[in-house]
C-alpha cells in the first residue's frame, strides 16, 4: 500500500508540474501564435509581391516559382523564431546548427527534388525557351505549356502531354523550333536522266512563286543534289513561318503543286529502276569468263552466253523451257 501511494505521490506530483509548465509558457505561446501569424501574413504579401512583379514582366512561370519559394522560406523562419519564443532556452545559435545538420539530410534525401528545382530556377532566369515554344527534348517534340519547380511540361502535336524533370531538360541538347520567326524547310525529287536539269528548275520555282505561305525573302531554290540509280535528284527548298502546323500544310501544297507542274510540263518522274543480269546472260565481252565466277568455277569451257529468253532444243528435248525466275518441275522435259 505505501508503494502504491508513493507512486501515486509522484504521478500527481508529474502531472501538477506539467500544469505549472504549461501555465508558465502559456503567454509565450499567445506571443507565439501572435508572431506566427504577422509571418504568415508576410509571407502572403512577399509572395503576392513578387508573383505580381513577374508578371508585369510576363514571366508567369518564374513568379510562380519564386513567389512559392518566398512563400515558405518566411513560414520556415518563422516557425524557427516561435521555437526560441516558446522555449527561451532554445538559442537561435543552436536552432541554426541544427537546421544546418537537417538541410544536408534533406538534401541527400530529396537530391532529385533540389536538382529538379534549382534546373527549373535556372532555366526560367535564363529562357532558353518560353511557353508557346515548340521544343525537342530526346525523343519527345512538342509545344511548351508550362515550366514547373519540379519538370517541364510539353504538349505532343498528337495532343499527349508529355512530363520531362528538369534536370534532364537543362543537362541534355534541346531543339527550340520557334527560337527564330522563319524556318526553312527541304523537299528531293527526282527527275529522268534524259530530262533538262534547268528546264525543270523553272518549272519547279515556277509552281513555288507566289504559293499560299511560302516567304519571298529568303526565296526558294533548287539545287541539283545527287546522281542518284534512276534519277537525278533536285532540292527543293523555301522558307515558311516556324510554326510546325503551317511549316506541315506548306509542306504538302509544294508535293502537290511541284507534281502537277513537272506533269504538265512533260518531265518524268521516273520509278527506281534495277537492272539484273546472270552469269550466263552478260556479254561475252564482259571480263574473262575462264576464271572463277559467282556461280561457276574456273575452266577452259565456260558457258556461253545466252538471250534471256533463249530456249535449246536437242534430241532430248528443250532445256530451258521454263520461264526465268521459276524452276521446272522434275520430269517435265517434252520428249
Amino acid at each position: 500500500m505505501a508503494a502504491l501511494e508513493t507512486d501515486a505521490n509522484i504521478t500527481l506530483e508529474r502531472i501538477e508540474a506539467f500544469i505549472e509548465g504549461f501555465w508558465w509558457i502559456l503567454p509565450n505561446l499567445g506571443i507565439a501564435l501572435v508572431v506566427f501569424l504577422l509571418f504568415l501574413l508576410a509571407a502572403w504579401g512577399a509572395a503576392k509581391a513578387v508573383l505580381r512583379v513577374f508578371l508585369h514582366r510576363q514571366r508567369p512561370d518564374l513568379a510562380a516559382l519564386l513567389a512559392g519559394f518566398t512563400r515558405w522560406a518566411i513560414i520556415l523562419l518563422g516557425l524557427l523564431v516561435v521555437a526560441t519564443i516558446i522555449f527561451p532556452s532554445v538559442k537561435p545559435a543552436d536552432v541554426l546548427a541544427t537546421l544546418g545538420v537537417g538541410s544536408i539530410a534533406i538534401g541527400f534525401a530529396f537530391k532529385d527534388i533540389l536538382q529538379n528545382w534549382l534546373a527549373g530556377l535556372l532555366i526560367l532566369l535564363r529562357q532558353p525557351f518560353r511557353q508557346g515554344d515548340e521544343i525537342v527534348v530526346g525523343k519527345h517534340e512538342g509545344t511548351v505549356e508550362r515550366i514547373e519547380a519540379r519538370a517541364t511540361l510539353i504538349r505532343t502535336y498528337d495532343s499527349r502531354q508529355v512530363i520531362i524533370p528538369n534536370s534532364a531538360v537543362y543537362t541534355e541538347s534541346v531543339i527550340v523550333n520557334t527560337a527564330f520567326e522563319k524556318r526553312r524547310s527541304e523537299y528531293d525529287v527526282g527527275i529522268g536522266y534524259g530530262d533538262d536539269i534547268g528546264k525543270a528548275s523553272k518549272v519547279i520555282l515556277g509552281a513555288l512563286k507566289g504559293l499560299d505561305g511560302i516567304l519571298p525573302d529568303p526565296p526558294p531554290e533548287v539545287i541539283p543534289w545527287e546522281l542518284a540509280g534512276s534519277t537525278v535528284n533536285l532540292r527543293i527548298r523555301w522558307w515558311t513561318h516556324s510554326k510546325w502546323g503551317e511549316v506541315v500544310q506548306i509542306r504538302g501544297r509544294v508535293i502537290d503543286a511541284v507534281k502537277q507542274a513537272l506533269g504538265q510540263a512533260g518531265i518524268d518522274l521516273p520509278f527506281p529502276t534495277n537492272v539484273v543480269l546472270f552469269h550466263d546472260q552478260t556479254e561475252e565481252t564482259d571480263g574473262d569468263r575462264r576464271r572463277q565466277r559467282e556461280g561457276w568455277p574456273v575452266g577452259d569451257r565456260p558457258p556461253k552466253p545466252r538471250h534471256l529468253n533463249e530456249v535449246v532444243v536437242d534430241a532430248e528435248g528443250p532445256r530451258n523451257p521454263q520461264p526465268v525466275g521459276k524452276e521446272m518441275p522434275v520430269g517435265s522435259r517434252d520428249s
